[in-house]
């Protein structure tokens, strides 16, 4: 009987995810158009529905009669609520908001399966943080002080947040079912189709007798699928299970290959083009095309690479490591590359696109069908294998942001009750009372309460909250819209890797056998330039490639150095153990150079000068003397 049901839910969660996949590229394709209110209905009508079939109620009740029960009454919950807000939408839109009691129940209901879903796919923490926001007005007006509100009754909620396009189908929904999926598909149809195969061979070729090959290795590739993920612990997943034996067997400790691992991943949610789901969010918030967005995150993705890059050389180093022996297989890597043309044409064509005007989800789309295209041309026929990797692509593209749109529906819960009550100014204002006005302690609060809201929410929860809640306040305190958001968004992104919670280290933990803590405070040292960049953003737009050429093509090659310094701060190594002297000199010079400016970047370089003079003065001694 169980295994009976157990069928059932598979073979429905693989049509639903196809038939809403398949909906979604119909939909930009053309061939048939809905309209947007039509569209984010039915995403999260079904949306709902896959978290429900996918997700059991409670770990202890999982499978059992009871809780399969549970699934389909909410599933078909979801089904009914989402039908009838489908036809009634039109009609109360064009009466100018005139509601009936069936439309407001249906709107509770569905507020009420949100919580539930939001409960069982991400969290509790984030249903919990939605459940207090949705109630506030209820209680508000009992309260005293700068939270002190007019009331609302549980049906002027229900209308305005499921009737209007102020609430759970605003903005975030919008983004999800218009940009997140579609590059989601995007990148499923790249990994099924081989792109994670060419992407490894690439890395290991590129890296091939390097000292620590292995770990270069899982940087390239990690950067390369990253691009395309924009999942920290999904990217943990993929790659590690190939990465993390090759450093160990190289002999990195366990704990120090998991650790790499989950940063690297972590820096795929910053990489454009993609940059995680929150990018695609950030950009219709703060209103810039998304290539604004893809622009201002190349420089510090960089930097964030290039850190680990260093990183990872220098712990090896520190281990006394010795180059491994490249074992070829006689495959060129020009052969390599054209083999991957089928890949890297639609990548760059997609940035192409985008770079010239289009839409992203228009870019993304006419990307996999030149990508189809191109794999008909490489392999010379149509076969059923092909059609299986289509229908799998646009299955496991969607299952992929059921959290994502579930997180999007519930940030929609609590942006919608901070704009009818007026608490989001209130906070904005508390937050310009406790900082004192000053920025740089407004940003400093900031990144605490990003990161320990990161810590139990995933990167687009966090990043929703805090775009709706906080940066508001520092925009208003002069810090530059589009540096608020990247602020939020980095901290947001890095939470992966903070202890005590850290999603992407709890992943690499569990490939590399290793302690999840021993792992998540690795991670978080080796991860620390990116805990330094985003204060940078504030001091110094040119990281952003927002000032003047002169300060960026300074900036951009003093902030390398900069990286430098802190990689070596981080690992105490450079050709012999530092002191704690020395990595202090390093850190203090890392953070000057990273800081965009003409004044900081000589005291940097001046720090670090004196730094070589001191410990290479036997060999300037000897030069010296010969010459004079």
């Amino acid at each position: 009987m169980l295994k009976k049901i157990d069928y059932i839910k598979k073979y429905l969660i693989l049509w639903i995810a196809f038939i809403l996949g398949a909906v979604h590229l119909l939909n930009v394709s053309g061939i048939f158009v809905l309209s947007t209110p039509d569209i984010r209905i039915f995403h999260l009508m079904l949306m709902l529905s896959l978290l429900f079939l996918d997700f059991p109620s409670l770990k202890t009740l999982e499978n059992s009669i009871l809780d399969n029960l549970f699934r389909f009454i909410l599933v078909i919950m979801s089904l009914l609520t989402g039908i009838h807000m489908i036809f009634s939408w039109e009609e109360i839109a064009m009466s100018g908001g005139d509601t009936t009691s069936l439309d407001i129940f249906s709107g509770i209901v569905i507020l009420l399966l949100i919580l539930e879903a939001t409960r069982r796919g991400i969290g509790l923490l984030l249903s919990v943080i939605c459940l207090i926001f949705f109630t506030y007005p209820f209680y508000s007006q009992y309260l005293g002080g700068v939270f002190y509100s007019k009331g609302y009754s549980l049906e002027r909620m229900s209308e305005f947040l499921t009737t209007t396009s102020q609430g759970v189908y605003g903005i975030p929904l919008g983004v999800s079912a218009s940009y997140i999926i579609l590059f989601s598909i995007f990148g499923s149809f790249l990994s099924q189709f081989g792109a994670g195969q060419f992407f490894f061979k690439l890395a290991t070729r590129i890296t091939k007798n390097m000292h620590a090959a292995s770990a270069k290795t899982a940087v390239i590739f990690s950067t390369l699928l990253g691009m395309i993920s924009g999942s920290a612990a999904g990217n943990v997943a993929v790659t590690g299970t190939l990465t993390i034996p090759m450093m160990k067997k190289e002999g990195y400790k366990d704990y120090q290959a998991g650790a790499i691992e989950a940063v690297i991943s972590t820096g795929g949610q910053i990489m454009p083009p993609v940059m995680g789901a929150a990018a695609f969010i950030m950009a219709e918030i703060i209103g810039k095309p998304y290539t604004e967005i893809m622009k201002a995150g190349i420089v510090p993705a960089l930097l964030f690479f290039i850190s680990t890059f260093f990183v990872v050389h220098f712990q090896a180093k520190k281990n006394g490591l010795k180059p491994l022996k490249y074992k070829d297989d006689g495959e060129k890597i020009s052969t390599v590359l054209f083999n991957g043309l089928q890949y890297l044409i639609p990548f760059i064509l997609l940035i192409v696109f985008m770079l010239n005007g289009y839409s992203p989800f228009k870019a993304c789309f006419f990307s996999i069908i030149i990508l189809l295209v191109l794999n008909i041309l490489w392999t010379k026929r149509i076969s059923l294998k092909f059609f299986e990797n289509l229908s799998f692509a646009i299955i496991n593209g969607t299952k992929n942001i059921v959290p994502i749109a579930i997180a999007c529906g519930a940030a929609g819960i609590i942006a919608g009750t901070l704009g009818i009550t007026g608490l989001g100014s209130k906070i904005s204002g508390l937050i310009l009372t406790w900082s004192f006005g000053i920025p740089f302690w407004a940003l400093f609060m900031t990144m605490v309460v990003a990161i320990i809201l990161g810590m139990g929410l995933p990167t687009t929860a966090a990043y929703l909250i805090l775009a709706t809640v906080v940066a508001p306040a520092l925009s208003d305190m002069g810090v530059p819209m589009l540096t608020a958001h990247m602020f939020v968004f980095f901290y947001g992104c890095v939470s992966t890797i903070t202890p005590p919670v850290a999603l992407a280290s709890y992943v690499a933990a569990g490939i590399a056998g290793a302690k999840i803590n021993e792992v998540g405070w690795t991670a978080f040292a080796y991860g620390l330039t990116c805990y330094i960049l985003p204060f940078m953003f504030f001091f110094g737009p040119a990281l952003l490639l927002n000032d003047t050429l002169d300060m960026i093509l300074i900036a951009i090659p003093t902030s390398v150095i900069g990286v430098f310094c802190i990689s070596l701060f981080v690992i105490g190594f450079y050709k012999e153990k530092l002191n704690l002297l020395n990595r202090i000199l390093f850190c203090i010079s890392g953070i000057l150079l990273l800081k965009p400016g003409y004044y900081s970047d000589i005291f940097g370089m001046v720090i670090l000068f004196f730094f070589f003079v001191f410990n290479n003065k036997n060999i300037i001694k000897s030069t010296f003397r010969r010459y004079i």
